[in-house]
């Protein structure tokens, strides 16, 4: 078949924006969620409820109308276009849309992760003479990873299909490279099976991160 090596050549490319976009979702998405968590865990009462409305709001509305918004608003409304133009443009509000969704859903893991620990942990190392990050870093944090790795590994494998959203800003993701050979993209028009193909990309990276993943919780199984 001819048109196979144009395909998967697209295709590659659209994954490697896809592999982009995740990885940097994670790497600005778990320090700013472990900060909003402590947010929301703050005795200071407006930072406390700020906080939590701005989780309630983010978790509380789609992820593509966020995007759409933090892509179209500074330009349309506020006539100064931010993100700049084409492909970089796209990619940085996409990315900036995605972390701050994806924050607000870890940092209420971190919360559930950090509030499982017993309080009495946190007595015993006070009376240890213990600093509060002392105990936050060598006694509370250690097993709260434990605890939050299966739903943190859920919310890694759902953000690996959630990445497709992207491209309803236009973003030239791998969905976007098989989509646009329905519509006529080198010289192929009308074809639905590059599509398929789109599927096989997901599903082994899904797989390839399910396993490391689960490896990851199996050797953390020391806390028992």
């Amino acid at each position: 078949m001819k048109q196979l090596p144009i395909v998967i050549g697209s295709l590659n490319i659209g994954f490697l924006q896809t592999l982009k976009l995740f990885f940097v979702t994670l790497i600005g998405s778990f320090p700013l969620g472990l900060i909003i968590a402590f947010g929301s865990m703050s005795r200071f009462a407006p930072v406390k409820y700020i906080s939590k409305l701005f989780v309630w709001i983010i978790r509380g509305t789609p992820l593509m109308l966020q995007m759409m918004i933090i892509y179209y608003f500074p330009g349309l409304v506020l006539h100064n276009n931010i993100w700049g133009s084409g492909e970089m443009g796209r990619f940085l509000a996409a990315s900036v849309s995605f972390i701050i969704n994806y924050s607000c859903y870890f940092s209420e893991i971190y919360r559930g992760g950090i509030q499982s620990i017993p309080i009495g942990q946190e007595e015993a190392g006070l009376v240890l003479g213990m600093t509060k990050s002392q105990i936050f870093f060598k006694v509370t944090l250690l097993q709260m990873i434990k605890r939050i790795v299966p739903p943190i590994s859920n919310e890694i494998i759902t953000l690996v299909k959630d990445t497709s959203l992207a491209r309803i800003i236009a973003l030239q993701e791998i969905i976007w490279a098989g989509q646009s050979f329905l519509k006529g993209s080198h010289g192929i028009s009308g074809a639905i099976w590059p599509l398929f193909f789109t599927m096989i990309y997901y599903l082994v990276f899904s797989g390839i991160l399910t396993v490391l993943l689960g490896k990851l919780e199996k050797k953390l199984n020391y806390f028992r």
